[in-house]
């Protein structure tokens, strides 16, 4: 490596540091895949050295089923991607390719599992890391090398829009599930074909914005710092992690992206990192344009590079930037060569020098394969959570002669996925209606009603859903939310939702989760509440199965609803695991991995907070509504003849 690195240019150094957006690199029709003018370009005249999201697709890369990769076509276009990188530079140093990874591959034709928070309520690390091992066979044989993900942000904040891609909000949990995470990446060997780097998000203390505002800053004290935001990365790093991304928020008013004592003092010197840091999307020239900490383009690129940050997500935070920043003498030879090293290590270490390609057929046969699509459902089986069980409704009897499936939830693929998926073909998804009817006698009369939208109050038909309700014996009522993305939302540099009113008189998306979508209330939003107690008031014996990224404001429903299921989202086969567990071929054992409020107004409520104990409100109980660890089961337990025994121990206390 050191003699690669005595034989390259300024520019091709610099090069090395940028990671552009991918998706615009490669060409499509119908006959190949090939890599296109804007990639070449990239690589002939900025010497780049990555691309993230090459295989992306979603409405913010307006990438669809049709315009996208599968993954034979994924395989084909990395591969000539590489084969340019390798055969048409000077140095014939091949490319690192990083997607996002967090709960699947975000690219066509991948495995879906629940998001974080979800994964984090099945409490089971062992289960994460085969899921993690599933997700990085998937992505790296279609050519990736580096996984974003695990979000290791403590979720102390649920109006802010990214609760769904933590796990919640107790550091050790969140210190368990990245470790596992991180292991199931990258195994045992990172060349051995199937394993991709883990970049752990985002570093550090992005998760409780004031005001709940994603990206707003925060003012923790040192002690908060190192007892609760740093240990999960902590935790992760120490599990082997290869790389690490910078958060877009301040601490005490210094950015994470120009942080020397976080990215040099606290990850390298006290913890021994090994890999390579990289800026989240636009947040080295956010230095300038959020922060204000820099002047220029090229101070900030210095303030990064200087402070301990190798790599840049966007292209435009080092590339120019950087080479007048070491025009200016802003930026040393020595602190460019430390950058450059750290990245080329990692290639070195996939052993991307000696084989940069991948088989398409390998791809075509590994991914979402019946074991990986089984493992989805075995994740989504563990992660719900059974909050309530009155008079033990569930689990219900496949032989109902009739049986009410009604909500905007209940048969709508996208709705119970979660952000950062990518389109899917309808056939891959089962819905919670399509899995109810899997479960249930032949002879059973389902009768479906949307009843109404999550966010829109235009269209809606409670009096269809009533009247469902009144002819069933039990009405399952699927409520929440949605971080469904749609091609009419805009969405800013960064990926990030832009929340908008209604355009054209179009209807509003249901998308109230998922990145930029932060919310003031934690009210079911639209009409789903007025859906509810529509239905309850038929006297009907309900049941709620909530599907969704945050907690939500459960008060009305806890008192009125017998029977309530949190299914968070639940990924690809979340209809059939929702059915398991209503019908009893699951037993859940989910547990909350963070509190349940009962009011915005007590926030934040998290069952670690300082003390001294919080009193309570004139309004209401201080207490959560359903606390951290929370959830039940079928089992019952009696404990019977109890005995105690001591034991008498002399010598000192321990």
């Amino acid at each position: 490596m050191q003699d690669l690195l005595a034989r390259m240019t300024v520019e091709e150094k610099v090069g090395q540091l940028s990671t552009l957006l991918g998706w615009e690199m490669y060409q499509k029709d119908e006959r190949r895949v090939d890599i296109s003018a804007a990639g070449k370009k990239a690589i002939d005249e900025r010497h780049i050295g990555a691309l993230w999201a090459t295989l992306r697709a979603d409405p913010w890369t307006k990438k669809t089923l049709k315009t996208g990769l599968n993954p034979l076509q994924a395989a084909e276009a990395t591969n000539a991607l590489q084969k340019y990188a390798v055969e048409h530079t000077r140095l014939h140093i091949p490319l690192l390719l990083a997607e996002e990874c967090p709960h699947g591959h975000m690219a066509i034709g991948t495995t879906v599992f629940p998001t974080s928070i979800g994964q984090s309520s099945t409490w089971d690390p062992a289960l994460i890391r085969r899921m993690a091992s599933v997700i990085a066979s998937e992505a790296r044989v279609q050519g990736t090398h580096i996984g974003y993900g695990p979000v290791l942000d403590l979720a102390r904040e649920p109006r802010w829009s990214r609760v769904e891609e933590t796990y919640g909000e107790d550091p050790v949990l969140n210190g368990q599930m990245g470790a596992a995470m991180v292991q199931g990446f990258q195994g045992t060997s990172l060349k051995s074909g199937l394993n991709v780097v883990s970049t752990l998000k985002h570093f550090t203390a992005y998760g409780v914005p004031e005001g709940g505002h994603n990206g707003g800053s925060i003012s923790p004290g040192y002690r908060e710092l190192n007892q609760s935001f740093l240990p999960p990365f902590r935790a992760a790093v120490k599990a082997g992690a290869l790389s690490v991304m910078t958060a877009y928020n301040s601490i005490d008013g210094v950015p994470c992206s120009a942080s020397e004592w976080l990215l040099t003092d606290v990850l390298r010197k006290q913890w021994g990192f090994q890999g390579f840091t990289v800026s989240d999307l636009g947040s080295i020239s956010g230095l300038v344009g959020s922060h204000h900490v820099a002047a220029t383009p090229a101070e900030a690129a210095a303030l990064a590079l200087n402070a301990g940050l190798d790599n840049d997500l966007s292209g435009y935070g080092y590339d120019k930037a950087l080479l007048a920043a070491h025009q200016q003498k802003l930026v040393s030879m020595e602190a460019l060569d430390r950058a450059v090293s750290r990245v080329l290590r990692v290639k070195f270490d996939l052993g991307l020098f000696e084989n940069p390609y991948v088989d398409p057929k390998k791809a075509t046969k590994l991914v979402r394969n019946p074991a990986h699509v089984q493992l989805a459902r075995q994740v989504a089986q563990e992660s719900i959570v059974l909050l309530k069980n009155e008079k033990n409704l569930l689990p219900l009897a496949k032989t109902l002669q009739r049986l009410a499936v009604i909500g905007p939830n209940a048969d709508n693929i996208y709705n119970q996925l979660g952000d950062y998926t990518a389109p899917q073909p309808e056939s891959n998804i089962v819905t919670v209606l399509e899995g109810i009817r899997a479960q249930v006698s032949p002879a059973t009369q389902i009768f479906y009603a949307k009843g109404c939208a999550i966010r829109d109050t235009t269209d809606a038909n409670i009096a269809e859903a009533v009247a469902a309700a009144r002819r069933a014996q039990v009405a399952v009522v699927v409520l929440g939310g949605s971080s469904a993305r749609d091609f009419q939302t805009d969405y800013q540099s960064t990926g990030a939702a832009t929340v908008t009113a209604a355009k054209g008189g179009q209807p509003l998306s249901d998308m109230e989760s998922g990145e930029g979508y932060d919310r003031a209330t934690l009210d079911l939003l639209g009409k789903q509440q007025e859906l509810l107690q529509a239905v309850v008031a038929t006297g009907t014996p309900v049941v709620v199965v909530l599907i969704k990224g945050r907690p939500l404001n459960l008060n009305w429903m806890a008192a009125h609803v017998p029977a309530m299921l949190d299914a968070w989202y639940p990924g690809q086969e979340g209809g059939h695991a929702v059915a398991d567990v209503l019908f009893g071929d699951y037993n859940p054992a989910g547990r909350l991995p963070i509190s349940v409020p009962r009011h915005v107004g007590q926030l934040p409520v998290y069952y670690n907070a300082k003390r001294p104990a919080k009193h309570d409100y004139v309004e209401t109980s201080a207490k959560p509504l359903y606390s951290f660890g929370h959830g039940l089961s079928y089992s019952k337990f009696e404990y019977s003849t109890l005995r105690v025994s001591t034991a008498e121990h002399s010598g000192p206390c321990r």
